[in-house]
């Protein structure tokens, strides 16, 4: 029994570090949805391109003897930075270019546009960058040591992508719920066009939100970078899947729900890899997907439509 406890609060922890990562990718999609009612498929490759951004900071910072140029805390802050500012940017672009010509059109085109906004980011990458997996430099950034608490082992990546996403999810949470941005947010997202008639300039609503949630998306790059030294074309493609598995769950468009449902199917995950098997990890997001989908549709934290976000 006690083995079991063990066991039990080891994949619990991993659960919550793999489920931050899903909640902070899976913002992105609440967000947008919540304004436009549109599903940001390219939003995944978005996440891709913030931790090439981050594995390129680096790459220039750390030598090829494995030396960081700069004290380590700065480096990976400017990873982090430049992956947000960049990934920030090519949200806004995307929107501009490709989804605001279409605001308008019949709900299929934006989703077809937002397919293949997401297949030209990951040919881009994959021609003009690397067509293999690049390595982040990370062993002389973050230390090699584990951190153990009783029977529990985390390593300092781990904790880092934990507390750096609880943060930013907690800074999203009151900006949105306390700030007069926030309400504006909100009143976008129940009535568009009753928010221009309120003087709301629903326009820059809509770049804001692309802006943050695909800031939100490249920090969760460069946070799987430092965790797993390594980026390639094609990760953003499972990852936002699972995240987007996580906001619908949450109940889509309901921004605490995202961060709830990431890390739901994060712990989920853990715990099914870990007691039944690995070859399956992956299935019991999708499981979860469709149970969650035939008991309350709405998602764990739903709401009626004029309520969301």
């Amino acid at each position: 029994m006690e083995h079991f406890l063990g066991l039990f609060a080891q994949y619990l922890v991993n659960g919550l570090e793999t489920g931050s990562l899903y909640a902070l990718i899976a913002l992105g999609y609440t967000l947008v949805y919540g304004i436009l009612e549109m599903l940001n498929f390219a939003h995944g490759d978005v996440f891709m391109v913030g931790g090439f951004l981050g594995a390129g900071v680096a790459g220039v910072l750390v030598s090829q003897s494995g030396v960081a140029l700069l004290p380590a805390p700065l480096v990976v802050l400017l990873m982090m930075v430049v992956a947000m500012a960049g990934a920030g940017l090519l949200g806004v672009g995307i929107e501009r270019f490709a989804y605001r010509p279409l605001r308008n059109a019949n709900r299929l085109a934006p989703l077809i546009t937002a397919v293949g906004v997401s297949l030209l980011l990951e040919s881009v990458v994959q021609v003009q960058v690397s067509p293999a997996p690049v390595t982040v430099r990370s062993d002389p950034l973050i230390p090699l040591t584990v951190l153990r608490l009783g029977g529990i082992t985390v390593p300092p990546s781990s904790l880092l992508l934990f507390v750096v996403a609880i943060a930013l999810m907690a800074a999203l949470d009151r900006f949105i719920f306390a700030t007069r941005f926030g309400s504006a947010m909100r009143a976008t997202a129940q009535d568009r066009e009753a928010a221009t008639f309120m003087g709301i300039d629903v326009d820059r609503i809509i770049v804001v939100t692309f802006l943050i949630g695909s800031a939100l998306a490249g920090m969760g790059g460069v946070l799987y970078g430092l965790q797993f030294a390594t980026v390639n074309f094609f990760m953003g493609y499972l990852l936002g899947i699972k995240a987007f598995t996580a906001a619908v769950i949450g109940g889509i468009g309901n921004v605490r729900g995202a961060m709830a449902g990431g890390l739901v199917l994060g712990v989920l995950e853990n715990l099914g890899g870990g007691f039944v098997s690995t070859a399956f990890q992956d299935s019991f997001a999708f499981l979860a997907l469709i149970l969650v989908l035939m008991l309350r549709p709405q998602g764990l934290f739903g709401q009626a439509q004029a309520d969301r976000a």
